[in-house]
């Protein structure tokens, strides 16, 4: 049997499916639109970011190296003068003189009196490095008459002290060279107070360049060899003249010999 239900009851049961229709339609519509969010939300997590471009690397230019003026005012001077040192410096943070001077500022002058001749150098050091410059102040050697000890000394140096001969084109030091330096040691070894100088000759054949340079390796070799037999090194210096001072001017082998020769020549 079918069942009637009222107009009143059959009007409020439609509301009701209409207003539950509504409200699951609002639903779906709220789930989905959470859905969309969440996704589009993973997404943009999910997205490595873009990392932005290291800094380019700044290369600085290298500090500028130190640079120095430095002069002696005069620089020849006799014993018990002063002479005036002056100097200028840039990109230097520390500037020393030596001897005995020290530590100095950028720029300036100062005067001293040496005892006896000197070099003077100055260092500047600075971020960029060092540089040095050097000047040499000589003290004039005094005019006095020569004692009869100097006149002794001059006759001893001339007759006992040898020089040294050489073969053509050789620096060598030959066996008879040998002996008349070890005269010439003993010579030294007596006289402390003597100097000499070493003068290296050749005989005329070959450029005057080269032969200036032979001259300079047999004055060194004596000098050398010398120093061996305990001559103190401070007390010989070196000379080359090449061929341009002959003992001998024949164009014979006789000549030639004593024209390749180490000779001394007393220096005070």
């Amino acid at each position: 049997m079918v069942r009637f239900l009222p107009r009143t009851d059959l009007g409020f049961y439609l509301e009701e499916e209409l207003r539950m229709i509504e409200v699951s339609g609002k639903l779906y519509r709220t789930c989905l639109l959470a859905a969309l969010s969440a996704a589009v939300f993973n997404f943009g997590c999910n997205k490595k970011p873009i990392s932005a471009p290291p800094p380019t690397a700044r290369t600085e230019a290298p500090a500028p190296r130190p640079t120095i003026t430095f002069q002696a005012n005069p620089t020849s001077i006799n014993k018990g003068d002063t002479t005036t040192l002056s100097w200028s410096t840039t990109n230097a943070t520390q500037v020393a003189i030596a001897p005995e001077i020290g530590p100095v500022s950028a720029e300036g002058s100062t005067k001293v009196t040496p005892t006896d001749s000197a070099t003077y150098t100055l260092t500047a050091t600075g971020p960029g490095g060092t540089a040095d410059a050097s000047v040499r102040v000589t003290i004039a050697a005094a005019n006095v008459e020569p004692t009869d000890t100097d006149r002794d000394r001059d006759r001893i140096f001339k007759e006992r002290v040898k020089d040294a001969y050489f073969d053509l084109d050789k620096a060598d030091i030959r066996p008879d060279a040998r002996t008349a330096l070890a005269a010439t040691a003993e010579v030294l070894r007596a006289y402390p107070d003597i100097k000499a100088t070493i003068e290296g000759h050749c005989d005329e054949r070959g450029s005057t360049e080269y032969n200036l340079g032979l001259g300079d390796r047999r004055a060194t070799a004596v000098k050398n060899y010398l120093v061996s037999l305990g001559i103190s090194a401070d007390r010989l210096s070196t000379v080359s003249y090449g061929k341009e001072k002959p003992f001998c001017t024949e164009a014979s082998e006789p000549c030639y010999q004593q024209n390749r020769r180490g000779h001394f020549v007393r220096a005070n």
